[in-house]
Order: C-alpha cells, then structure tokens, then sequence
C-alpha cells in the first residue's frame, strides 16, 4: 500500500510498479489522517517525509494508530550533524533548496519523538552517502558550469569498495557513528 497526498506522485509509483511487474495498492490521502482503521499495518516506514512536518507528532501519533500492536514504523530522516545538513540550511536561507523547507533530527530526538508518539524504540542505524558528498558537488558544479557530465556513481578499485564495506560494518555498531551518517532512521515497535 502506497499512500500520498500527490496525484502525480502516485502515478510515477504506478508506472513503476507497471515496469517491474508489481502489484501496488495506490492511496491518495493525508498522511494526518489516513483512511484506514486503527491497527490495519504490521509495518508502517517512511522516508523523507517527516522532515516537512514543523511539527512531527502528529504524524507519528497517525503512524502508531494504524500499526498493529508489535508491528514496526521505521523512519528515516536527515541527521543534523552533517555537512550535507549545513549545505541544506544555507541553501534553504536562499531560498534554493529542491525541497522546499525540511528539518532534521539527532538519533536521541528522532527516539523521543516515536517514543513520545507512544512507540517503543527497537533500533536506530545510520547510512553513509555514496558517493561523497564533496563528488556529488563536483559533479553538479562541473554539469553547470562546464556541461561535462561524471557518472552518478563512480567505481573505484575493488580493494577500495572492499575496504569501504568493511569500515561501514564496524561503523554500524557504535553509536556515535550514527553522527557522521547524512540520514539516520529509527525502528520502533507498537507495544
């Protein structure tokens, strides 16, 4: 079950799940107030969505009313601690973001806020972007100023991305690694 406030969101969902062979259940609704009896979910999980929310809870509150109990919301969010974050707030002042206005969250704010909502909290993980932040902005300035296009995802030398699978790995079981992620996300269970 997909669910969105946009029309043409939906349709792009649709067209891909058309291309893939999938079957995809298309809601259009407020996420405030969705159109489903309490309970109805085992798994709730959104990304990039609660960022645009000034404030948080009620959506959190609507996602706990229709997970079932011991079912799962996972969130995913942008972390604060990251230069991508201070690059978003810069370009957010000047009225440049893509995104319009957004927030974001530390991982102890992201776990009161589903625990506030009522949530026992399972596990929050981070994720490293890749390629680098400081790629992706080379790569943008290069298209516009310069029209000389990189790839989206460079390959680097096998020992490289061996020796950067391995590193993420040991990142992810400390908890202060979570502060070098550009996006944090947080599992919680309905008790």
């Amino acid at each position: 079950v997909v669910l969105d406030y946009s029309p043409a969101s939906l349709a792009l969902v649709r067209e891909q799940a058309r291309a893939r062979g999938l079957t995809v259940h298309l809601v259009q609704a407020d996420a405030l107030a969705m159109p489903f009896r309490d309970g109805a979910f085992a798994v709730v999980f959104h990304q990039g969505l609660l960022e645009h929310f000034r404030d948080p809870m009620p959506l959190l509150r609507e996602n706990t009313r229709v997970t079932r109990r011991g079912g799962r919301v996972v969130v995913d969010v942008p972390q604060t601690v990251h230069l991508y974050t201070l690059m978003k707030k810069m370009l957010i002042a000047i009225d440049r973001w893509f995104a319009g206005w957004e927030t974001q969250f530390t991982p102890g704010a992201l776990e009161r806020r589903l625990r506030e909502a009522g949530l026992t909290v399972r596990r929050t993980y981070g994720d490293w972007m890749v390629p680098g932040l400081a790629y992706r902005v080379l790569r943008e300035l290069l298209k516009r100023g310069t029209g000389v296009r990189l790839p989206l995802e460079p390959r680097g030398p096998g020992w490289w991305e061996h020796g950067w699978r391995a590193w993420r790995a040991w990142l992810s079981h400390r908890r202060w690694a979570l502060y070098t992620c550009h996006v944090i996300g947080t599992v919680a269970e309905r008790p």
